[in-house]
């Protein structure tokens, strides 16, 4: 069975637009758990363009499933995640002009702070997993730095322009995936999966536990309501 993760921050977005106090992101995370959610998916970017450090702690709190803190390295983000203690630590990379996060963490470039921020967080008792592109290489090298897991970037499978690059995305996937598993690391998927495109992902990406899925479920809520559109897509996980 895998399990749904909802990422909340289109909700701390939406809120900070106009400077309001609403919506408020830990609601949307009550509810998205109400209606069948296995947890809750949050990144606390450097700029605070959406989650601020209130959500952060509220969420903790409030949050009844499985906490995934979305990180960058930045030792100011990696102290915050230290205390609040989520489930789980998704370290990702960030770029302050991107308007969402663009592709997977180069782990072969920044061994050594990668490795330092991993034994950082589990030493307080969080497990890590890093946001990958689906390279062998890198892969093989979340092994090297002593994460137990990887999320899949699954942009580029989303952003497909045509069903025959589609395909070739989510068989380089598969093929990340199946990897993966062989080295021992648990597997989980996110950014641009949706209603569409999951059937494709699900027949051709096998050993996943964990996806997080946010935009798609947010906007769809804009017009059935949140517990609807989780349940949707829930409903469809579950196959």
């Amino acid at each position: 069975m895998t399990n749904l993760l909802i990422n909340i921050d289109h909700i701390a977005t939406l809120r900070n637009a106009r400077r309001e106090t609403f919506p408020d992101p830990i609601h949307a995370a009550v509810l998205c758990e109400l209606a069948g959610a296995d947890g809750i998916v949050f990144h606390l970017r450097e700029d605070r363009r959406h989650i601020r450090e209130r959500d952060v702690y509220l969420l903790k709190e409030t949050v009844q499933g499985k906490l995934d803190f979305e990180l960058s390295l930045a030792p100011e983000i990696v102290q915050i995640c230290c205390a609040v203690k989520p489930h789980l630590a998704t370290l990702v990379p960030e770029k302050r002009e991107e308007v969402t996060t663009e592709g997977g963490l180069d782990v072969l470039s920044n061994i050594k702070s990668v490795t330092e921020t991993t034994r950082k967080l589990q030493d307080t008792g969080i497990e890590v997993s890093l946001f990958l592109d689906p390279v062998p290489a890198q892969i093989e090298a979340a092994v090297q730095v002593g994460a137990t897991c990887i999320e899949l970037h699954t942009g580029d499978f989303a952003n497909a322009k045509t069903p025959k690059a589609q395909l070739e995305q989510a068989q380089k996937l598969g093929k990340g995936a199946m990897l993966a598993h062989e080295l021992g690391l648990r597997v989980h998927a996110g950014h641009g999966l949706d209603y569409h495109n999951w059937p494709l992902f699900h027949q051709h990406v096998p050993h996943v536990c964990e996806v997080s899925i946010g935009f798609s479920i947010i906007a769809r809520a804009v017009f059935v309501g949140m517990e609807r559109a989780v349940h949707e897509m829930k409903t469809l996980i579950k196959g």
